[in-house]
């Protein structure tokens, strides 16, 4: 014969009816209030605004629906206020069961351009300075990217060197055309050394 007592089980009574804690868990957090969904279809709404102006690729990354891209390409066609008013509304409500955060990104991206953009151009420009003024960052250079070609990189330098020199005492150096060419050329190397690492 079993004799153990039954495991209580925790809740409450109420109005007639036995409520579990992950019932009131689930009644507490509840569906999100009116002024929660309006802020978030503003924000899907604005999204939509923005991804009018979205770079090709950029749009190609995203994936979207092909509703929403007609839908997008209806609303760059319209003229009339209200008609668009409209038109970005219902490309609001398609935007609903989306992910943004991908979409803010590739927004953010075009704004401000990739981190790993950014990067790289600074990456360029610290060599860049570096090659005008120490010797030794020329080999440095040339080991770090051996598909250089040297003997230009050299006369760019010479070049940028001459320039660098004020032409009068007194005056401030200026940065001629040698200075902006050994950053292209950087930026070039840098550039072509990374997609052979990818490749």
């Amino acid at each position: 014969m079993n004799n153990k007592t039954p495991k209580a089980i925790k809740g409450y009574w109420s109005n007639g009816r036995f409520v579990k804690p992950e019932e009131i868990a689930a009644e507490e957090v509840g569906p999100p209030s009116k002024t929660q969904l309006k802020a978030e279809a503003d924000e899907k709404q604005a999204l939509g605004e923005a991804l009018l102006t979205l770079r090709a690729d950029l749009m190609a990354r995203l994936a979207l629906p092909d509703k929403l891209l007609d839908a997008l390409a209806q609303a760059k066609k319209i003229t009339n206020f209200e008609g668009r008013r409209r038109q970005m509304q219902f490309i609001g409500k398609l935007m609903r069961p989306l992910d943004p955060e991908p979409i803010r990104e590739a927004i953010n991206e075009q704004l401000n351009g990739s981190a790993q953009l950014t990067l790289q151009l600074h990456l360029a420009e610290q060599w860049r300075d570096k090659l005008v003024v120490d010797d030794q960052a020329l080999s440095d250079w040339l080991t770090a990217y051996p598909a250089t070609d040297a003997q230009q990189l050299r006369a760019l330098i010479r070049q940028a060197r001459k320039d660098f020199k004020p032409e009068k005492p007194g005056e401030a150096p200026r940065h001629g055309k040698s200075y902006r060419e050994i950053f292209q050329l950087v930026k070039e190397n840098m550039k072509n050394a990374a997609q052979d690492a990818d490749a």
